[in-house]
């Protein structure tokens, strides 16, 4: 079948809306039309270097049209939300970890299928689609159905999209991984759509102090309206310091959301003894350091993907906070038509928006 996609045609430049050709699903795939899909900080960095023509996108959300003949767990009609996709064979996969399988990389990150194949051709060409289990930034989408989550259809399709995978991480690496206890402090580096989304997550948990640490006036602003108590402005004079004059004693936890070196390590010499990092952020850095007294008094470092759930579970939880006003991030969407895809990208770059959500 036709669609109507964003292609990627070399990395690093704009997207190009054209038609490419689907395959029908296979017996474990889901054909799904797409309703709405969030733009990620991830989706920017791999349009640098993604072998192309490629086609991105992986916070969608929409209605399944078809399902292959082996797949039980959605029907024609449903509305689901996509996330990332896993083997679903490996022992990490089959003890409820799929968000750390053995094959991530290749299932998510290869453009392909497992056995290499791709369902998306344009002009002849094949198209190195699948990414993260889906390439929703297209009107229709071939999705492996593990990497689909059935949702309440009463629930608002246009937004449910970015919870597959930018609020997943951020409150994910909270509510999952670290899981402070009440009365405890928390800084979370970044204050981005996933920065924004521990934040609530550690409001939830009934931490006593959340700063929210970035060097983005607006967003640290933002981040108080969705319960920091604490802002932290980098640019503002020495982060260290500012937040030793926060917590003389150290943070019990810290979350990173840049992928910044220099922030991590920021970070983890701000937590206090047997304090938690939470590592999320794809940034600018390969490599992280730190001088090794920094981790002594037992601090920790962990790295932490897709918030460390199974988006079954996971993702019914945060649409039902959602829904409820707990978990109140439609505030930072901003809504574009997907023929703006390039113009909400450059917003997303810009910081002028908090989160943006393409509309079919």
């Amino acid at each position: 079948m036709r669609a109507t996609a964003a292609l990627l045609e070399q990395p690093g430049q704009p997207f190009v809306l054209t038609e490419v050709d689907l395959d029908e699903p296979r017996p474990d795939e889901v054909l799904v039309r797409v309703a709405a899909v969030g733009i990620c900080g991830t989706d920017l960095e791999f349009a640098n270097f993604f072998p192309t023509p490629a086609l991105l996108g992986h916070e969608g959300a929409g209605v399944v049209e078809k399902v292959g003949a082996h797949v039980t767990s959605v029907r024609p009609g449903d509305h689901v939300a996509m996330s990332f996709a896993s083997c679903g064979t490996c022992a990490l996969c089959r003890t409820g970890s799929p968000a750390y399988c053995r094959g991530f990389d290749a299932v998510n990150f290869s453009g392909r299928r497992p056995d290499g194949s791709t369902a998306v051709t344009h002009r002849g060409r094949e198209v190195n689609a699948h990414f993260l289990g889906q390439s929703s930034f297209a009107d229709h989408v071939v999705a492996p159905e593990r990497a689909v989550v059935r949702i309440d259809p009463s629930l608002d399709l246009l937004r449910a999209g970015p919870f597959g995978c930018g609020f997943q991480t951020g409150a994910g690496g909270v509510l999952n991984v670290l899981q402070p206890r009440p009365g405890s402090s928390i800084a979370v580096f970044g204050a981005g759509a996933v920065g924004v989304a521990a934040v609530i997550a550690a409001g939830l948990s009934g931490c006593d102090v959340v700063a929210a640490v970035d060097v983005n006036p607006a967003k640290l602003e933002a981040a108080r309206g969705f319960g920091a108590t604490h802002t932290v402005d980098s640019s503002a004079g020495n982060t260290a310091e500012q937040l030793a004059a926060l917590v003389p004693e150290g943070f019990d936890f810290v979350i990173d959301t840049t992928g910044r070196e220099d922030v991590l390590r920021t970070a983890v010499e701000a937590l206090g003894p047997l304090g938690r990092a939470g590592v999320i952020g794809i940034g600018p850095s390969e490599s992280m350091s730190f001088e090794w007294r920094s981790i002594l008094n037992g601090r920790t470092v962990t790295g932490i993907i897709g918030g460390s759930s199974l988006p079954q579970l996971f993702l019914p939880r945060l649409l039902d906070l959602n829904a409820n006003g707990r978990f109140p991030v439609e505030k930072m969407i901003t809504f574009f038509p997907f023929e703006q895809i390039n113009e909400a990208v450059a917003a997303v770059r810009s910081g002028a928006v908090g989160k943006a959500v393409l509309t079919f």
